[in-house]
């Protein structure tokens, strides 16, 4: 039932679609997003531009945290820091975020982002945030 509540909303996320992203994994108090590295993805310097970092590291952690909420519950990031490590070099990304800290007021996220190129990865950036519970509408 999660996996279906996450999907359907998933599938609003015009962002997502853009970008190419594709939900690989749903689990109580995770989520795994990946996206490929499109021509339209790309900084000056033909690496994956760190929105394509963020936007998928945020989206994989505000659904980990969906994960525990209640069905008439969704949730809104906060705030969102990110530490970019490495270039996103590669032919995806692939963002998976965790519950560190569910609250009722506040759920503390994070997500770690690799670049995957055939059977090699490297993570790239580091998310942590807060996400908030609203009421779902």
């Amino acid at each position: 039932m999660i996996k279906q509540r996450i999907r359907d909303s998933f599938a609003k996320q015009t962002m997502m679609q853009t970008l190419g992203a594709e939900i690989a994994e749903v689990g109580e108090g995770t989520v795994t997003l990946t996206a490929p590295i499109l021509p339209g993805s790309r900084q000056q310097h033909g690496v994956a531009h760190a929105a394509l970092s963020f936007a998928i590291g945020d989206s994989a952690a505000g659904y980990a945290a969906l994960t525990l909420m209640p069905e008439d519950s969704e949730v809104m990031t906060a705030e969102m820091k990110i530490n970019l490590l490495a270039p996103g070099a590669g032919d995806m990304l692939r963002a998976t975020g965790k519950v560190i800290k569910p609250g009722r007021r506040l759920v503390i996220v994070t997500a770690e982002v690799h670049a995957i190129t055939g059977d090699e990865e490297k993570l790239i950036a580091l998310l942590q945030g807060t996400m908030v519970p609203v009421a779902a509408g």
